[in-house]
């Protein structure tokens, strides 16, 4: 299933991901026997994610440290017309916030590279997924932090970006963490998962000019069908910006 309104650069950036979704859940319900999923965004912000998912029919509850987004994201959901649960509150503290054996998927996206402590963050996850869920886990890969010093004239953090376990390219990088396929998947199974493939996001997207995507006519699309294939390019997929598995929960 392709993801709707690819048009616009933005959405081109998150194209890949809301198809690895889409078929996420589509198994999912299929496994659970409904179509109306129990959803927690684990770092949700605004609602990117959780408003859509929230119009498709899904429960979604958003949990975030950040009251100004949380307040966004419910201006988001009403202004849609759903209803979103807002959470104030970190990873680690989901287990606290919710029950356990209460939700199908978790999504922790753009989380792991910030939380103190990665391994209680997953586990916190794993404890609200009821038996056969999913977690879905975006990260930031250091070979595309490499890549992008690199182009932007910085040659000495590059080489330390790749060289530090955690990725990162100096004490001036707003990142802490960063995850290879590799270090993802450990995580992952040292907190119980079984892990799914893994797939590349924002492999082209972050180095080509978005007024190429915008003012071509058809780029957008174009670019979009590049990054699907390149997210399960046995190279290209180890060199995007993020990456992304699915941990399952037996």
């Amino acid at each position: 299933m392709r993801a709707e309104g690819v048009t616009r650069t933005p959405a081109v950036r998150t194209a890949v991901i809301w198809e690895l979704l889409l078929a996420q859940l589509s198994e999912l319900a299929a496994a659970a026997g409904r179509d109306r999923l129990g959803i927690v965004d684990a770092g949700g912000g605004t609602g990117g994610f959780a408003v859509p998912l929230a119009e498709r029919g899904h429960t979604v509850t958003v949990v975030d440290p950040s009251p100004d987004s949380l307040a966004a994201l419910e201006r988001r959901a009403k202004e849609k017309g759903v209803g979103v649960r807002a959470l104030q509150g970190d990873a680690a503290d989901l287990g606290e916030l919710l029950d356990r054996d209460s939700a199908d998927l978790v999504l922790c996206h753009s989380v792991l590279e910030y939380v103190d402590d990665p391994i209680s963050a997953m586990t916190a996850v794993a404890g609200l997924l009821r038996g056969g869920g999913a977690v879905s886990v975006l990260a930031a890969n250091p070979v595309a932090a490499a890549i992008h010093r690199a182009l932007a004239g910085h040659f000495d953090e590059a080489r330390v970006a790749l060289a530090d376990p955690r990725g990162t390219w100096g004490d001036r990088d707003p990142t802490p963490r960063r995850y290879t396929a590799e270090t993802l998947a450990e995580l992952l199974r040292a907190t119980g998962f079984t892990v799914g493939a893994v797939h590349g996001v924002r492999v082209f997207t972050d180095l080509v000019p978005s007024r190429l995507v915008d003012a071509e006519p058809g780029a957008a699309e174009a670019l979009v069908a590049l990054e699907q294939e390149a997210a399960v390019h046995p190279v290209l997929r180890d060199i995007a910006t993020q990456l992304h598995v699915f941990g399952h929960r037996s």
